[in-house]
């Protein structure tokens, strides 16, 4: 069924264009008349700052990406009921006009509900506290403000002319997002909201098609669409609405505390090689770019600042390699195929055990085919079309002429790129002093001003602070007698506190006791610590905090946090319970209500400068004067050295800063991942026992040659004179091509067909512009082991190996070594196949 067509009955009053240009059937979106097979790429604008989003955008469109996905962030725009904001990261106009401009089309996911591991989904927190609120489900408070919204970002684009009916960039809008997970929970009432939401979505009368991604039950003409790991084998419920994958996740998110999660990009692409060979017709990787969550839109809770993704494009805007060239090259493949995949009729033919081409040929007698191998353990032989052909496991080739093999998903071609992470002094160069000098602000630990309440017992963090910021201070006293056994013996009674997150740091008559927490699997926390008590009164004060708001689940926006129970164990009494005792509360520290992270000296703050900034001093404001990283590379902020707390430089808001190691053992790691098999994410982690993220995204735009303030509140205590800034390089390139690999140079320079049967595979090294290939660290061609950086020579190797490639690459930017008999010993140890590996330097 084509959109126009119904939307052309209910656009009778509609002044933008006709809807012509964008509709759908059973097999694909149809753009203005043509069929289109899509590869998108999900880049969210806030995650970003627009100084990168030219770039961003750009390194996708080069990786063979046709659209960009974004959602849109609700409570980014709508800071209070009908205050909304469209400045700065949140541009929303200014991002898709830069899509435009590229020459790319935009799926714009308005939600406005959008998970994301964004702060409380993306709604504003203020909702929740319009009385008788209950998010996503047929509620009418919720339902006046999601409509109000969405309605308000249509008429925005709309207005701007960006939709593809009035000639702007945007072929698809999303209402909702993944509902299908939890409109069970909601009974009766989540059905109609479902119904109400799409209904509600197709009145907007935008001229494009709407989706709404794991909706089992999406009306017509809305489009069901899938999020997973997987998706080749996903059938929407209507044979009359294509096949899309709206969320590929080609790695996933980080929480404080935990592993580093790595999707390999063999899997990656054989995921995508699958979706394809099933029918499917627009593909979008969630995420292509995933950036970083600056300030406090983290959600979670636990969510680390970093956003990366273990994405295509990492967190800084460097192309991920080999990820981001091994799919740059899938794309190309499938690309060669588009015609025939989209006007074929496809044959599905089982080659043995796992194995299974399926074939598109088309009214002209085109041809292709993809072959594939599900086999998680065993390479497969197979016969095909009068020809042999080898499949790694868990693989795809693809045949755009069904004869020759361009590309294999576990075959990959592409450079790796070698990453350092170049640290520089924090400097300020004023008049020739390079002497760096730091002011703080030490706050002290419990009520500051006129307390907010006191009440007996406590209440929920979340509820009292609203969001508005991470910390509530709860303080009460005990009085302790002077025979207390425990004066005495010179022994500590022991602080036991239990909370249902997100975590606290303790003090005790001004002292800093320890820190409690919990972590992105399980928020709810208990505390255990021996405290030092003296005789007579004892100030009690937890700053309790959050870090994030719940981003999704079933009556997710009631979820709750704060203390449950505290009590003193090791009296003369046994344990006392303080639970119920009356406790004194105040939102927020004082800090952030004098805006101390402006910098900008006027707040009427006396700040106390020194040389020396204190060490290991919790609830302290640390400002100082640097001068901008030298170079264009992107930069970072080392924090390994820090405990936890917020950064800011020249206003702008770096992050939270944690440090935290993973609390993972090292066997909960893995040193080399077996792409083979589905993925799942803790297949592949990394960084057991290290800090989750020890390096945060400064962006280079927020930064002046010089005069730039950077401002920090420490809570529990750290070492700001070991801070850094860091530069992220591109230090060095490797490749490990064996003989036996597809070459990319089968794909004419038009891409559109297969150039020729000569099938020669090369190595290629490039370095960043404005650098070249300054040595040769390794190189082998015969049987080589390892990874990039520490590759290792086998029993069969070419003595000649470092001289060809020096001779091909040194003093260059750009150089391919051939798999050829002129550069290599190829008859080398008969009956195996031969590999190169090459690590080079860039300098």
């Amino acid at each position: 069924m084509k959109l126009c067509l119904l939307v052309a009955v209910l656009l009778v009053t509609v002044t933008v264009v006709s809807c012509g240009n964008v509709s759908y059937d059973g097999r694909s979106l149809i753009i203005d008349g043509q069929r289109k097979l899509l590869i998108s790429a999900s880049i969210h604008y806030p995650r970003s700052v627009p100084a990168m989003w030219p770039g961003l955008v750009q390194t996708a469109k080069e990786g063979g990406v046709d659209v960009i996905e974004t959602y849109v962030f609700w409570n980014g725009h709508e800071l209070s009921p009908g205050n909304y904001y469209f400045g700065g990261r949140f541009d929303l106009v200014k991002f898709a006009r830069t899509v435009h401009q590229a020459g790319m089309f935009l799926i714009l996911r308005i939600g406005p509900f959008v998970a994301a591991e964004w702060n409380f989904g993306g709604v504003p927190v203020w909702l929740h506290y319009v009385p008788g609120t209950v998010f996503r489900t047929y509620n009418q408070p919720f339902m006046y403000h999601m409509q109000k919204f969405t309605t308000y970002i249509v008429n925005l684009m709309k207005q701007e002319k960006l939709f593809a009916s009035q000639g702007g960039p945007i072929i698809l809008a999303q209402i909702e997002n993944e509902y299908g997970y939890y409109e069970n929970f909601y009974k009766e009432d989540g059905k109609k909201y479902a119904l109400w939401a799409a209904k509600m979505a197709v009145s907007q009368n935008t001229g494009v098609p709407w989706i709404m991604c794991q909706q089992w039950d999406a009306p017509d003409p809305v489009i069901d669409t899938c999020n997973s790991f997987y998706c080749d084998q996903f059938k929407p419920t209507s044979p009359n609405r294509p096949k899309i994958w709206t969320e590929n996740w080609p790695g996933w998110f980080k929480t404080f505390g935990g592993r580093d999660p790595h999707r390999p990009a063999e899997d990656v692409a054989f995921s995508v090689a699958r979706f394809f060979q099933k029918g499917g017709s627009v593909h979008n990787y969630y995420m292509y770019h995933g950036g970083t969550n600056f300030g406090r839109t983290a959600g979670g809770p636990f969510i680390t600042t970093s956003y990366d993704y273990d994405a295509p494009i990492d967190e800084y805007g460097l192309p991920r390699l080999p990820k981001w060239g091994h799919l740059k090259e899938l794309h190309r493949a499938i690309k060669l195929c588009e015609h025939v995949l989209l006007n074929g009729k496809p044959v599905n033919i089982s080659l043995g055990p796992f194995v299974e081409a399926d074939v598109y040929t088309d009214s002209s007698g085109a041809c292709a085919a993809f072959i594939s191998n599900s086999d998680d353990k065993n390479d497969r032989t197979v016969e095909f079309r009068n020809t042999s052909y080898q499949l790694p496991a868990w693989s795809v080739s693809i045949l755009p002429d069904c004869k020759n093999v361009v590309f294999n998903t576990a075959k990959v071609n592409s450079q790796t790129n070698v990453v350092a992470m170049i640290p520089g002094s924090l400097q300020h160069s004023n008049k020739g002093v390079n002497s760096l000098r730091w002011d703080i602000v030490k706050e002290k630990p419990g009520i500051w001003g006129t307390a907010d309440f006191v009440k007996n017992g406590f209440v929920d963090l979340i509820n009292t602070t609203k969001d508005t910021t991470d910390y509530l201070w709860h303080t009460t006293s005990i009085f302790v007698g002077e025979n207390e056994e425990f004066l005495k013996k010179g022994s500590k009674p022991v602080l036991l506190i239990e909370s249902t997150g997100h975590a606290l740091h303790a003090f005790v008559n001004q002292e800093y006791q320890g820190t409690g927490t919990g972590n992105g699997t399980h928020s709810p926390f208990t505390f255990k610590n021996p405290i030092s008590l003296r005789a007579g009164k004892n100030e009690i004060a937890l700053l309790c905090l959050t870090v994030g708001l719940q981003t999704a689940g079933p009556f997710y926006d009631f979820v709750g946090a704060g203390l449950t129970s505290v009590k003193i164990k090791g009296l003369n009494n046994g344990t006392i319970d303080l639970s119920s005792y009356a406790w004194t509360y105040k939102i927020g520290v004082q800090g952030e209500h004098l805006k101390l992270y402006q910098g900008n000296g006027l707040n009427n703050v006396s700040w106390t400068s020194t040389s020396e900034p204190p060490k290991m001093q919790p609830l302290t404001w640390y400002k100082t004067i640097v001068d901008a990283p030298p170079g264009d590379e992107p930069v970072g902020l080392d924090m390994l050295h820090m405990g936890k707390g917020l950064a800011w430089l020249n206003g702008e808001e770096i992050g939270r800063y944690w440090p935290r190691k993973s609390e993972f053992k090292s066997e909960d790691c893995v040193k080399e991942c077996d792409y083979r098999g589905k993925f799942n994410p803790d297949k592949c982690d990394t960084g057991c026992g290290e800090p989750t993220q020890r390096w945060y995204h400064v962006p280079r735009s927020w930064f002046k040659p010089s005069g730039n303030v950077l401002v920090l509140f420490e809570e529990k205590g750290g070492e700001p004179d070991k801070i850094r800034f860091v530069r992220r390089k591109i230090s060095g390139a490797c490749a490990l091509v064996s003989e036996d690999y597809p070459s990319v140079g089968l794909l004419s320079q038009g891409e559109d067909k297969v150039q020729n049967n000569k099938n020669i595979p090369f190595a290629r090294l490039t370095c960043p512009s404005n650098t070249h290939i300054s040595a040769v660290k390794f190189a082998s061609f015969g049987t080589p082991s390892g990874s990039c950086g520490s590759y290792l020579k086998g029993d069969c190797h070419d003595p000649n190996s470092s001289t060809v490639v020096e001779k091909a690459c040194l003093n260059k930017n750009d150089c391919v070594i051939e798999l050829t008999e002129q550069n290599f010993k190829t008859n080398l140890c008969p009956g195996l196949t031969k590999k190169l590996a090459v690590e080079a330097v860039c300098s």
